[in-house]
């Protein structure tokens, strides 16, 4: 038996204007899920606990049967873990992007442009972090540089006591002064990302992106807080080998802490533009190596709703129906029988252009074992089918051992 995810990262969704009141998944043309949902089990999950925020790191844990109440420590600490950093007890980490601010002269009065620096590449945003750390790193603060705008920072003896370090893709297009963190605690790293503004303004590689016109990457922004996790292995707890495939250090922390192998895609971006193909058959190999379990995480259309993208997040959901299900199921029809299940971690809606907590819709499909599905799976037909899991890590060993 061999077990496939398919997580696509925010897919869920709101009723969209620009989408004539429908969803992205109720607009995607998506034959290759369908055909699995005809016969599958199709329902709804709760992945996000009532009292947790609804980011990524606690839906995805979720979603991989690793109850967040009980083993989560913060979203940083999993992206410091999967860039290499050897985190001690008394640390503490960050996440830090490089963002985008408007140019009013109070840091206060800015407005939160872009969360991701224009997409900035990772050479530039290493170049950039290298410099960051030059200026403000000392036996206290170490920066880390990771991938695009995601980056990395360890307080070392500090705390996570920091007040609301508020994630800067919620603030998107909002001034950013009542976002920024009160706590007395927080005061040395608010006036961190202050003092980068005109620091990275003049930084040579700014001057180069202005010139192209591209948006330049000119404030540190930290959020994120946590310490060093405690996951338990995946295999241990579920007598299953697993890999993760995905372009994010968050789910490939997750899988290094838990023992699950992640294998690099060249050209996958966490964008529409990512390499579907290469995370395809990356996933085929770790099949072929002897895994028993691939969890094939695709964030493009999470970032087609942070970005208020209606037509890319609807074209990112087809890219994932026509270029990855196809290599993966061909695959998995070599094999006496297989489970299949597809998902999103979260809805990231965008009219909010932000994450929330409602159940999203699931499927679980058996190849020895059809049963009634639906036509089509969106929101409202795995709504209707009254299959409903409220307690969301539950959900992997159904689909594992059921």
């Amino acid at each position: 038996m061999k077990y496939v995810v398919v997580l696509c990262d925010g897919m869920a969704d709101y009723p969209v204007p620009a989408l004539g009141g429908k969803t992205p998944m109720m607009c995607a043309k998506k034959p290759n899920i369908d055909r699995l949902a005809k016969t599958a089990e199709v329902g709804l999950v709760r992945t996000v606990a009532e009292g947790l925020k609804p980011g990524s790191d606690v839906a995805n844990m979720s979603v991989m049967g690793f109850d967040p109440k009980k083993y989560y420590t913060g979203r940083s600490p999993l992206e410091a873990v999967s860039i290499g950093v050897k985190l001690s007890d008394d640390d503490v980490t960050l996440r830090c992007n490089l963002v985008t601010l408007s140019d009013e002269e109070a840091y206060e009065d800015k407005t939160m442009v872009d969360y991701s620096a224009g997409d900035i590449s990772t050479a530039e945003a290493r170049e950039i972090i290298k410099s960051v750390q030059e200026f403000f790193g000392n036996e206290i603060y170490t920066y880390y540089g990771g991938v695009s705008y995601r980056h990395c920072l360890v307080v070392h003896g500090g705390t996570t006591e920091l007040g609301s370090m508020t994630p800067p893709h919620d603030i998107s297009g909002r001034v950013v002064g009542e976002y920024l963190s009160k706590s007395e605690n927080a005061a040395p790293l608010i006036d961190m990302m202050k003092r980068s503004y005109d620091f990275l303004m003049k930084h040579p590689v700014n001057i180069e992106r202005m010139k192209r016109g591209e948006k330049p990457a000119n404030s540190i922004w930290l959020w994120g807080e946590g310490k060093k996790p405690g996951l338990p292995l995946f295999e241990d707890l579920f007598g299953k080998t697993g890999a993760v495939i995905s372009a994010v250090d968050l789910l490939k922390g997750i899988a290094i802490c838990s023992g699950m192998s992640t294998p690099e895609v060249e050209g996958a971006t966490g964008y529409i533009d990512t390499n579907f193909e290469g995370k395809a058959e990356a996933a085929v190999k770790e099949l072929q190596s002897g895994k028993d379990m691939v969890y094939i995480h695709l964030e493009a259309p999470d970032e087609c709703g942070h970005r208020n993208e209606p037509g890319n997040k609807v074209r990112s959901i087809e890219l994932i129906d026509q270029r990855v299900l196809p290599i993966v199921l061909e695959e998995l029809e070599k094999y006496d029988d297989y489970k299949v299940m597809i998902l999103p971690d979260h809805p990231t809606p965008i009219v909010t252009k932000t994450h929330a907590a409602d159940p999203v819709p699931y499927l679980i499909y058996q190849k020895s074992k059809p049963q009634a599905g639906v036509d089509t799976i969106n929101e409202e037909t795995a709504k209707a089918t009254g299959i409903f899991v409220d307690d969301g890590p539950s959900l992997m060993p159904h689909f594992l051992n059921d």
